[in-house]
């Protein structure tokens, strides 16, 4: 090692002692502009900036849906159906080339800024009750809101499209006066519980209880189908603490997907500038927002002390500087593309882009870039029932896009 080198790794260290450099050799990051984090290092090797690694899956994109305005979420029914959420507050359904008009029975949405009608899941038992979910940011008095969440019983083949017996489960708390960071993602894991990726709401009496546990702002939720509390729930009985927590200390999640063979949620929440993170919330754990976090505000200026490491905070198996700004995000089968399978694909909001991320275990070992010739903002992505992705674009002419891998 030359002089100069020894001297940047030395002062590196000096700035976070312990803290495990990214290998001087190996394959060419992706990621070659400058981060916007300066002086900041990965915790561990391979955190960020992994190499470009090309699946060579040739594909087609084509129009699935057209006719719908900024598309937020996507769900495929048991029978091919295709559901769809509407930023501005219809849900909506697709089949055999044809798109209902707005559903009827979901609840008035507040849809400044980021809020509006947001993810869907279709329960597991869908083929026996009918249930849907649907996440939203329910309008409160004096321009608050919060993030709450639906459930109703969806009616498709008796008269106007309809959800019978519209029932609010799950509401975020406290509402704060805030058009930002809902979060708004619903996964159902393999138990039959229901996660929420909640927002903090952006604004700063909402950041900071990100980390308090009488707030459900800045958490991943956790609940029955029916709004009521899992008994094994990390703070249940605990004084002062919402039951339905199950992490802490998270920014804004708007990625979140069950590992196909873990069955652990996994999800990514936008950073600031820089520091757009990907976390596997683990019961009871704090993931850091905002003690510790990568990047920088919007404003240039250190969030909080500017620290990325603090002892009993989790940090992120993967983060991204400059960020992706994530959306939506789904593991891949390999139905259809075995070169695929078991990649995480993700939506690119101010990327305009598709990532997929190969992995090995926990760890991201490569990185590429699709759909980056559409130029759209990208808000979802699901799998098929026919190993296809489909892509919601962030437009007020929005479509979703059919990504076949060519045969």
């Amino acid at each position: 090692m030359s002089a100069a080198a020894a001297a940047v790794l030395m002062a590196a260290c000096a700035a976070q002692p312990g803290v495990a450099q990214a290998p001087a050799s190996g394959p060419a990051p992706l990621e070659t502009r400058a981060a916007q984090g300066k002086g900041q290092v990965p915790a561990f090797p391979g955190q960020t900036r992994a190499p470009e690694l090309k699946a060579g899956v040739a594909y087609e994109v084509s129009d699935y849906v057209t006719g719908i305005e900024k598309p937020w979420g996507l769900a495929f029914m048991p029978d091919g159906g295709l559901l769809i959420t509407e930023k501005p507050g219809r849900l909506r359904h697709f089949k055999d080339g044809s798109l209902s008009e707005p559903i009827q029975g979901v609840p008035a949405v507040d849809a400044r800024g980021q809020g509006g009608l947001l993810g869907l899941a279709i329960d597991p038992n869908f083929s026996k009750n009918g249930l849907v979910y649907l996440a939203f940011s329910e309008p409160g008095p004096d321009r608050t809101n919060n993030a709450a969440i639906l459930r109703g019983k969806l009616i498709l083949n008796a008269g106007a499209p309809r959800l019978d017996n519209p029932t609010v489960i799950w509401r975020q708390s406290p509402p704060l006066a805030s058009a930002l960071h809902y979060g708004g993602r619903l996964v159902f894991a393999r138990d039959g519980a229901l996660f929420y990726g909640s927002g903090e709401r952006s604004i700063l009496p909402g950041r900071m209880q990100a980390q308090k546990l009488d707030a459900t702002l800045g958490k991943v939720i956790r609940i029955n189908s029916d709004g009521t509390i899992p008994k094994d729930n990390p703070f249940v009985g605990q004084a002062g603490a919402k039951a339905e927590i199950w992490s802490i200390g998270h920014r804004n999640i708007l990625s979140a997907a069950l590992h196909p063979k873990t069955g652990e949620l996994w999800t990514i929440e936008h950073g600031a500038r820089g520091g757009d993170e990907l976390n596997i919330p683990r019961k009871g754990k704090d993931y850091g927002w905002p003690t510790i976090t990568y990047g920088v505000e919007y404003m240039g200026n250190p969030i909080g002390e500017g620290i990325t490491q603090k002892a009993g905070m989790e940090q992120p198996i993967y983060y991204w500087d400059p960020v992706i700004a994530p959306a939506g995000m789904a593991f891949y089968s390999g139905k259809a593309a075995a070169a695929w399978k078991d990649s995480l694909f993700i939506g690119g909001l101010g990327s305009k882009r598709l990532v997929r991320l190969s992995l090995k275990g926990e760890k991201v070992v490569g990185e590429e870039h699709l759909l980056v010739e559409t130029g759209e903002r990208l808000r979802d992505v699901i799998e098929g029932p026919d190993g296809a992705l489909y892509v919601a674009t962030d437009n007020d002419k929005g479509r979703v896009l059919r990504v076949a891998p060519k045969r």
